[in-house]
């Protein structure tokens, strides 16, 4: 039962004048939940990389066992991207945030307790599994609890969680090891704080904003603003097929794939370049890679906020949002054709800050399932995009491979990675975003 709200107007018993409530701001207290989840979910993603010479040597593991246990996290989470996706359309994001943070938290702590390499795989498997939910759970209270203006911010807020948990999530684990002397403990520890934030969640998070004690009238007016039917109710109305246009959906399968094929290049062989092609020492890789992962995380609010920004400025906001985009893309392109022709390392290390600082711009994606799709499928649209982009992280490191078997030196990878930032700039101007000004207010 939704608790009564005081009104939007109220008499000042001092003065006896009518005068504004202040909008509540639950909102954004909401999506710092959500950021914090998405930063304690990229830190226990990667603790796995961080601490794997010291496993490895543990349990013996051979090189290819090393390499099926690192991927085995996203077998089962490209898997289930739209699964996970129609359970938040059918159940709520906030059942579905609860209870899969709370599994992931919990296998990231039996992870401790594994004896070999297989029950390693299996908890990463089950890690896998239980993180698919999140970022397309993200994406719907993006369209319960945030205004046409303000989706943006909301995205990257949320999805800028993503590179400060990579930069973040190296320093913390490594630091753990190091002071505890077990990568046992460590695990068990990011698992126990996983646990907490479950707990978070569910007790703060509402899938309908009238339903949350803390929202008052005056934040739900913002909330609601331009629409006809609240969010929340339109979400149960029943829908065909998949609820967005072909036409979109081709935009963001092609743009999400591409972006992450260049994010999770730069996540996976990054270190590789910077100690083959660049000459670093473990601790210089340590440092260049917390740098430009911290500048795509502070690039992915700066992104948000301009495209809100131009949008309350007047821009339309397909104008807005792909401009933004191509210039994303651009700026990756430009600097993966120059990278080759630097000599200086310190040089590159600047350049491929800058490019993560604009290629996360990219997280303004996590903005339309809630623009393009019908309300009660942005969850599944969330799901299936989410899913290219997983794609684009399995493949990726493969083909980089490849690339540097066949091809030898990081010139070719490079290239790639500019094919890769072309194509996500196609991607984004066939997304049909004007047609949110009328139908999303």
């Amino acid at each position: 039962m939704a608790q009564a709200h005081p009104a939007v107007l109220h008499a000042s018993p001092a003065r006896g004048k009518t005068v504004a409530q202040k909008a509540s701001n639950v909102r954004w207290r909401i999506f710092a939940i959500i950021f914090a989840l998405t930063v304690i979910n990229l830190i226990d993603r990667v603790s796995l990389s961080i601490a794997m010479p010291t496993i490895a040597a543990e349990f013996e593991l051979t090189p290819s066992m090393q390499g099926l246990i690192l991927s085995s996290f996203f077998w089962a989470y490209a898997l289930l991207q739209i699964p996970g996706g129609w359970l938040i359309d059918r159940y709520g994001p906030r059942r579905v945030i609860g209870w899969s943070t709370g599994l992931w938290g919990m296998f990231q702590t039996l992870a401790a307790f594994a004896t070999g390499g297989l029950s390693l795989m299996f908890a990463r498997v089950a890690l896998g599994a239980a993180e698919a939910p999140l970022f397309p759970s993200g994406g719907k209270l993006n369209s319960l609890w945030l205004g046409s203006s303000e989706r943006s911010r909301g995205a990257v807020l949320m999805d800028c969680g993503g590179p400060l948990g990579v930069a973040l999530g190296g320093l913390i684990i490594a630091y753990l090891i190091a002071v505890l002397g077990s990568w046992r403990i460590a695990f068990f520890i990011a698992g126990i704080a996983t646990l907490a934030m479950a707990w978070l969640a569910w007790h703060y998070l509402r899938d309908n904003p009238a339903e949350h004690p803390a929202v008052n009238d005056a934040e739900l007016d913002k909330i609601n603003q331009g629409r006809a039917v609240p969010m929340a109710e339109a979400a149960l109305q029943a829908t065909k097929g998949l609820g967005i246009a072909a036409r979109s959906l081709t935009g963001i399968l092609l743009g999400r794939a591409s972006w992450a094929m260049v994010f999770f290049g730069l996540l996976t062989w990054g270190p590789s370049y910077l100690a083959q092609a660049r000459g670093f020492d473990i601790k210089g890789i340590g440092a260049a890679t917390f740098i430009i992962f911290l500048c795509g995380a502070v690039g992915s609010l700066v992104g948000g906020y301009l495209c809100d920004l131009l949008i309350r400025k007047g821009v339309r906001r397909g104008v807005a949002a792909k401009s933004l985009l191509s210039v994303s893309g651009l700026v990756a392109l430009g600097a993966f054709l120059l990278l080759p022709q630097l000599d200086d390392a310190f040089a590159a290390v600047a350049l491929l800050a800058l490019t993560a600082f604009f290629l996360m711009w990219g997280s303004l994606y996590w903005s339309f399932p809630a623009l393009l799709a019908a309300p009660s499928r942005v969850g599944l649209i969330g799901g299936v995009m989410n899913l290219a982009g997983s794609l684009g992280g399995i493949v990726v490191p493969i083909l980089v491979g490849l690339l540097l078997q066949h091809l030898g030196g990081y010139s070719a990878v490079l290239g790639f990675f500019a094919l890769c930032s072309a194509l996500f700039i196609a991607g984004t101007l066939l997304i049909a975003l004007d047609k949110t000004e009328v139908c999303h207010g």
